[in-house]
């Protein structure tokens, strides 16, 4: 039988797919390299539920077989033209047998990942909760399983990091979350001297040189957080507001000035939040149900990010023992926010909270959802072998919960990241065989191309370091970015001498080969954010002695532009935040720490959080 077109996988390709990110504390000896094997159906599979052909065995990626459709059933076939070629780095008969290298290294670690350990973090200990007692106490022995299993891989790895900030204050948040309150506003540096940012007669601006940006400000915490210390979600930026929330409150802080607009306190720990709001500012936010150690992330609480104005709250009915709420993920489209987790999933309307869909029919099931201008599903589908999943890719009417397409990946193959919902490109892992590959996807739901990168090009997009063992979120990596037909990611960072630098491929969407390499500056690494009229937007990472900025790149590739330099007199504090999260917006620059942690009270509250930067 002839495959469609539109399904039939890229000619060549350099061996095996990558592996996905491992457990360790510490990055590999060596970054991972570019993925390279679509794990792409047979056929495309229709609607839910799809019967698997008698005897059918995982599709490309297995050295074991002869061709990628040998396998009985009714997509038999004799082996095509892509069954026995040999590349030219030599890999074994079969475009996508597994071989040593040069994909052998997993990358950096991401998301679920411990990332490297600063000096002097904290060493995490005793209860992960203000209340004390085990994490998972009161927990069913499923979850408690999982989560072990989980710590297990994790391996100790440490969190620090900071967030928002209020000079020495330490109030704990208490209350309901209609329970809104105008609080002082945070002690902060404004570059003159006269904040918390560092010194009392030390001027942030003070070493500033001409054609750098000022400091806008710079926060420290003031919230008195659990001894684990607190993830921080968002920023966010609303009109002159810029928003981010942890533990049980958030704030909205003037992006001029980064004085205290509004604070909301929650009742309990804010666990999940989605990477988007509305168009008009709205979002809908994750509370724990309780402050005890049985607490699931449970309540959804929507709030206008304008006016920190807390509207419908509601909580989430576990459906059935599989219905794991410990950990949800949520992502925005248009006005309608999903909650995924594993074992069921629900929409409802942001505006009022109305339930709009659930659980869905068959035998697949969404455990998470990317959002933005489109609705985009990953679900999971029962099999009669936990070893060999069977996942499934969907475009879904945001009202309906309807799909309007379904894309099946060969089983075995797990949807890992969204790398971006328009044009769809998609990181998708194999943890059986430690393989990582990526793909882009039609209007029309079928295969568009594989990523295919050159030999010795290495890859590991961030995708952050939050813990969760039952909600996936699909979104929020950093270091990827994609326009109508072109996908760009920059590679690690290469080390000569003292000096690091990387660059940015551009991948041909139609194609899935590179179509030109953009170096940072000299000793400089550079991040893709998204974007921005049509270019690149970048961040130049900051180092010890260089301060960090924002630019652009053309989508011809060349050298990029700086539109924003960081100044060089603040780069050790620029340098210091913990997985910091870069947001560009209104021509100010902000950066904050992606978690606070301390090993103490005092540091805690030394902790710097937020920093801003304009013209």
């Amino acid at each position: 039988m002839t495959q469609p077109p539109s399904q039939q996988p890229p000619q060549g390709g350099f061996g095996a797919p990558q592996e996905p990110p491992q457990g360790s504390p510490q990055p590999p000896a060596q970054p991972p390299q570019m993925p390279a094997a679509p794990p792409a159906p047979p056929t495309p599979q229709p609607g839910y539920g799809y019967p698997q052909a008698p005897g059918q065995e995982p599709g490309y990626g297995y050295p074991q077989q002869p061709g990628p459709y040998s396998q009985p059933g009714p997509y038999a076939q004799q082996p095509g033209p892509y069954a026995q070629q040999s590349g030219p780095y030599g890999q074994q008969p079969g475009p996508y047998g597994q071989q040593p290298g040069p994909y052998g290294q997993p990358p950096q670690p991401g998301y679920g990942y411990p990332q490297q350990q600063y000096p002097g973090a904290p060493v995490p200990g005793g209860p992960a909760g203000p209340g004390g007692g085990s994490a998972f106490k009161g927990k069913p022995a499923v979850i408690i399983g999982a989560a072990v299993a989980a710590l297990l891989v994790i391996g100790g790895g440490v969190f620090l990091a900071t967030s928002s900030g209020d000079g020495d204050k330490k109030p704990v948040a208490h209350g309901s979350a209609d329970d809104q309150k105008e609080s002082a506003s945070p002690s902060v540096d404004e570059g003159d001297g006269n904040g918390d940012g560092r010194a009392g007669d030390d001027d942030l601006n003070a070493g500033r040189k001409a054609g750098e940006a000022k400091v806008l400000w710079l926060q420290k915490n003031d919230v008195d957080l659990p001894r684990n210390g607190s993830d921080v979600y968002g920023p966010w930026v609303v009109g002159d507001t810029v928003v981010k929330g942890m533990y049980r409150a958030i704030s909205g802080y003037s992006a001029a000035d980064g004085k205290q607009k509004w604070t909301l306190k929650l009742p309990a720990d804010l666990c999940s939040a989605p990477a988007q709001t509305t168009t008009d500012g709205k979002i809908v936010i994750g509370v724990e149900n309780g402050t005890t150690d049985k607490a699931d992330c449970a309540d959804l609480q929507m709030i206008d990010l304008n006016t920190g104005k807390a509207g419908w709250k509601k909580s989430i009915k576990q459906n059935g023992i599989w219905d794991m709420m410990s950990d949800i993920s949520l992502a925005i489209s248009g006005d309608t926010v999903t909650v995924g987790r594993t074992g069921n999933s629900n929409a409802y309307r942001v505006s009022d909270g109305k339930e709009l869909f659930g659980k869905q029919s068959g035998n697949c099931q969404p455990y998470a959802f990317a959002g933005g201008t489109k609705l985009i599903a990953a679900s999971s589908c029962r099999t009669a072998d936990v070893d060999k999943p069977q996942n499934q890719i969907q475009e879904l009417d945001p009202v309906t919960g309807k799909p309007k397409w379904t894309y099946r990946p060969a089983v075995g193959w797990e949807v890992d990241r969204v790398y971006s919902v328009s044009p769809l490109v998609v990181s998708l892992t194999q943890r059986e065989k430690k393989k990582w590959s990526i793909l882009a996807i039609k209007e029309n739901g079928t295969l568009r191309s594989q990523l295919v990168g050159d030999k010795g090009d290495k890859f590991a997009p961030d995708c952050g370091s939050a813990f969760a063992i039952f909600g996936k979120s699909l979104q929020g990596c950093v270091g990827v970015a994609a326009d109508a037909n072109t996908f760009y990611m920059a590679t690690t960072a290469d080390s000569s001498g003292t000096a690091r630098t990387n660059k940015v491929v551009a991948f041909d969407l139609n194609t899935g080969k590179p179509k030109w390499k953009a170096a940072a500056p000299a000793e400089r690494t550079v991040t893709p954010l998204r974007m921005e009229s049509g270019n690149v937007l970048l961040y130049l990472e900051a180092s010890y002695n260089k301060g960090g900025g924002i630019a652009t790149l053309a989508p011809t590739g060349g050298t990029p532009r700086v539109l924003l330099q960081h100044p060089a007199s603040t780069s050790q504090i620029e340098s210091s935040f913990y997985n910091p999260k870069i947001v560009y917006a209104g021509g100010r620059s902000f950066i904050a720490s992606g978690r606070v942690s301390a090993t103490n009270d005092k540091e805690e509250l030394e902790t710097k959080t937020m920093m801003a930067f304009g013209k």
